[in-house]
Formats: structure tokens, C-alpha cells, sequence
């Protein structure tokens, strides 16, 4: 049951890690940093899973796998220092908090002390860590050693100091947070690390008492455990609440991404039927969707405007009385303007395969009362579900009677 916790605390770690891996390219240095602490934990975490351990044994480095997850601990601890530091932003007070200035210090000395940190740990593991047998367990196995003990202290200091830092951070930003979410995201990251601070405390005094008094080992095992099951528990609830206040950009994200999908039939045909209006060109569904070059909303923004240019050039083929023929014929859709505009769309394109450019524009699309991007994205995907079910022989038809209402006005007498 014990390794199924590790487990799942691994596979969460590593799934945010992976959710946010995108800051690493178009993030500022505030995201890259948080980012860097959820990879270095998901590495650590990963580490300490018997399949991981069972992997690393192989090399003939005995208890290596402790080793590896102690650096990327340390790396991870650096990495939230440093987010800690830039969730202040640049102040330019004259007078810097002092809870600021102390956390930008911390940050600012985390480097050497990591690289110090590091260096430190891998002269101990090699030499005052009694590694004669390998351990199925490292710190169960060593109860009692002082130089484990000495070893785990050095490496306990650097989440000592950032479980304090951040845990009196979030706990503070919580308090001030505007919304709900954040606040219940923000607190419960701050209990998360004053569970981590206990958790540190916790550890040293089990290790320190071992060696003054000597345990048995099924007692340092239950204490062992127990902390393993709380530092198991407070992973999670940092996952918990980091993910809490993303639920937004979550949903945004997905809006953004069906928005795009219902948008592409509309998009590619008329990417396709004006090259050079897209800034490449259009490729399957598929293939367009999965892109990770370019954010999604970017990317909708700018098929938003491909759309729009295309249009602007559908003016010089289609008919004068298209857009009331269309309107005319979708009088009794369920959705009557955007798929009057469907079929207008529909039909002067094939106009545009047909028949030469004029030198004249006809009227412009109705204009609509669109307050930002979005709601312009959303009504091209109305347009776009429309148009995806209008088939040849309807845009036909309709070309048609607007070519006859065209010859009609021009045979009337003046």
C-alpha cells in the first residue's frame, strides 16, 4: 500500500511538471522557476519509487538512487526559492519590505549555497556513509550511523529554510487574495509547507535520536514511515493547490481549443482558396490542433484575421444580391445570421472558382457589435459549424439565384 502512495505522489508531481512545461518556453523567469521546482520534485519523487530505485541499483554505485534524489531535491528547493523571490516582482519603493529583501537575499545566496550544498553532500555519500551493503531502505537501513545522520542534516538545511520562507509567503499571500480560488489555492500550499517544516524537524530528530539512543528497527521504521506517509500527503496537497487557482486557465484554454476546432473547416478552405493569407500553409485538423510552436490563443487570434482577409477578398467575386439570397435562405435556420454569412461564404467561393475577379467590391459582411477577440472567435465558430453542412449543390443553387437577381436589376429600366 506504502509503494502505491508513492506512486500516485510521483505520477501527480510528474503530470503537473508536464502541464506546466510550456512556461519553460514562453513563460517569464517567475513561471521558468516554478516550473523548475515541480521538475526537480517530480525527478526526486520518480527517484524514490522501488521501480526507479530497482533501475538506478544497476549502476555499480551502491545506494546511488539516494544520492540522485538528494540533488534533485536540492535543485528543486533552489528553483522555489527563486519563485518565491520573483512572485514580489521588481519594487520600486524606496524602502523594500523587510519579509521581501529577506526572501530576494535567500534566493540571491541559494545558488552558491546549493552548489556548495551539492558538492558537500557528494564528499559525505562517499565518504562518511558506511555503503559496504546496498539498502532497501536508506534512511531505515542507516538508523543510528552518525554519518548519515550528518549527511541528512546538510541535506535537510535547504528545506528547512524553504519550507519557512514559503510557507510564511503563501500563508501571507493568502490572506490578501482578491478571489476565493486563489486564496484556498495559495493556503493550502502554505499548510503544505509548514507541513513540510514539520515534516524537516521531524526527520532530523529521528535521525539524532538514533544515535544517541539506539532504536530498534521496527520502531525507526514506524517512525520512518510516518513520515514518509506525511511528506507523501503534504506533495499532494501542494499539487492540490497549485492546480486550484489554473482551473481557470484550464477552461479558458479549452474554450480556446474547441473554439479552434469547430473554427478549421471555415479557416482551411479559405486558407486554401487565397494562399498567402495564412502565414503558412493550412494542414489537417489534426496536425493543426496538435501544434505547441504557437500558443492556442494565438494562434485562433490569427485565424480570426485570416478568416476576416479572405472575406475581404471574396467581396470582388460574389454576387451583389448574394447576401440577401443568403439571408433569404437561411431565414428559418435555427441560427439565421451566422448562417446567412455560412452561406454567403460558401457560395462566393465557389463564385471564386468559377468566375474572374471584379474590379468592384460588393457590400461587406453585416457588421457586428464584437467587444474583443474572443467574442469574434466565438461567432466564426457558429459561422463554421454552418458552413461545415452546406453542401456544393446548395452554395450552387444559391450562386445561381443571385446571379438572376443580378441580371433581373440590371434589366430594369432606369
Amino acid at each position: 500500500m506504502f509503494d502505491y502512495i508513492k506512486y500516485l505522489t510521483a505520477a501527480v508531481m510528474t503530470i503537473i511538471a508536464v502541464w506546466r512545461f510550456p512556461a519553460v518556453r514562453y513563460g517569464d523567469s517567475h513561471r521558468r522557476a516554478l516550473w523548475g521546482g515541480y521538475a526537480g520534485f517530480a525527478i526526486a519523487l520518480c527517484l524514490y519509487t522501488p521501480a526507479a530505485m530497482n533501475a538506478v541499483d544497476r549502476i555499480p554505485v551502491v545506494d546511488l538512487s539516494a544520492l540522485l534524489r538528494h540533488f534533485a531535491s536540492t535543485a528543486a528547493i533552489i528553483a522555489a526559492l527563486t519563485y518565491v523571490a520573483t512572485s514580489y516582482g521588481k519594487s520600486t519603493e524606496t524602502v523594500v519590505p523587510r519579509h521581501v529583501a529577506v526572501s530576494r537575499w535567500i534566493a540571491r545566496a541559494s545558488y552558491k549555497a546549493g552548489a556548495i550544498g551539492v558538492s558537500l553532500l557528494t564528499v559525505l555519500f562517499f565518504t562518511v556513509v558506511n555503503r559496504s551493503t546496498p539498502s532497501q531502505d536508506f534512511l531505515i537501513d542507516h538508523a543510528g550511523q552518525w554519518g548519515v545522520a550528518v549527511y541528512m542534516t546538510v541535506f535537510y538545511f535547504f528545506p528547512l529554510i524553504t519550507t519557512t520562507v514559503c510557507g510564511y509567503q503563501w500563508t501571507r499571500a493568502a490572506r490578501r487574495a482578491e478571489s476565493t480560488i486563489m486564496r484556498v489555492g495559495l493556503g493550502l500550499m502554505g499548510i503544505a509547507m509548514w507541513m513540510g517544516l514539520t515534516h524537516t524537524v521531524a526527520r532530523i530528530a529521528v535521525l539524532w535520536t538514533a544515535v544517541a539512543f539506539p532504536l530498534n528497527s521496527s520502531t525507526v521504521r514506524l517512525l520512518v514511515d510516518i513520515t514518509s506517509i506525511w511528506m507523501d500527503l503534504l506533495f499532494l496537497i501542494v499539487a492540490v493547490g497549485a492546480s486550484i487557482p489554473t482551473t481557470r486557465a484550464v477552461a479558458a484554454r479549452w474554450k480556446a481549443w474547441r473554439t479552434l476546432y469547430r473554427t478549421y473547416p471555415l479557416w482551411f478552405d479559405l486558407a486554401e482558396a487565397f494562399p498567402g493569407t495564412s502565414l503558412y500553409p493550412p494542414g489537417r485538423r489534426f496536425t493543426e490542433l496538435m501544434l505547441i510552436r504557437v500558443p492556442i490563443d494565438v494562434r485562433l487570434d490569427r485565424w480570426t484575421q485570416d478568416i476576416g482577409d479572405a472575406c475581404e477578398k471574396l467581396r470582388y467575386y460574389a454576387p451583389r444580391e448574394l447576401m440577401f439570397a443568403a439571408e433569404d435562405s437561411s431565414a428559418s435556420h435555427l441560427d439565421p445570421d451566422p448562417a446567412a454569412e455560412a452561406y454567403w461564404i460558401k457560395a462566393a467561393l465557389q463564385a471564386a472558382d468559377t468566375t474572374p475577379s471584379s474590379p468592384y467590391a460588393t457590400a461587406p459582411l453585416r457588421g457586428k457589435p464584437f467587444v474583443d477577440a474572443d467574442s469574434e472567435a466565438a461567432w466564426l465558430a457558429r459561422v463554421s459549424t454552418v458552413y461545415s453542412n452546406i453542401t456544393t449543390d446548395q452554395a450552387q443553387e444559391l450562386l445561381l439565384c443571385s446571379a438572376g437577381a443580378d441580371s433581373e436589376l440590371v434589366q430594369q429600366p432606369s
